[in-house]
């Protein structure tokens, strides 16, 4: 398995992947609107390409977000095929992103996901740093990773995340 920018002959494939995943929710549809939003970071657009002509299998994306006035990412959505679901694709992508994140100086990157699964990639609850989501409700799946000090404060995903 790649770990690479995505291209844009990428696109269609990042879609099926995404609908697959995520049963034809609106994600793949939130990725398409992220992409023409100002708060797209090309560079943290990644997929994992499988050897042998298997291609995409899987996708993540950290796009520009905010903790009051500070620079700050919201990643998501990460969705792998789920013929390759439980087999280190996902793990991969969060590494690879959460790589590319603290290499590029960003300051924290915030997700919406389970407590279970993310704390191995070094996430908290982002309460603990007084930060809140933008739906009171989030609060138990709220998370944060730091790579340097940020202020308390609400977090704002882009724009595209608003018309969920």
């Amino acid at each position: 398995m790649l770990i690479r920018r995505e291209t844009p002959a990428d696109i269609d494939d990042i879609r099926s992947v995404t609908n697959l995943a995520f049963k034809n929710g609106p994600e793949a549809l939130l990725i398409d609107w992220l992409r023409e939003d100002e708060g797209w970071i090309p560079e943290l657009s990644l997929v994992a390409e499988g050897v042998l002509g298997h291609g995409v299998l899987g996708h993540v994306v950290c796009t520009r977000g905010f903790i009051g006035d500070t620079p700050a990412l919201g990643l998501g959505p990460i969705s792998v095929h789920p013929d390759h679901q439980r087999a280190g694709t996902g793990s991969a992508l969060m590494h690879a992103v959460l790589g590319a994140a603290e290499a590029r100086g960003e300051r924290a990157v915030i997700l919406l996901g389970s407590p279970v699964y993310y704390p191995r990639f070094g996430f908290r609850p982002a309460s603990e740093f007084g930060i809140t989501p933008p739906v009171p409700e989030w609060v138990p799946y709220f998370q944060a990773r730091l790579f340097a000090d940020v202020p308390a404060g609400a977090f704002r995903y882009a724009e595209p995340f608003n018309r969920l």
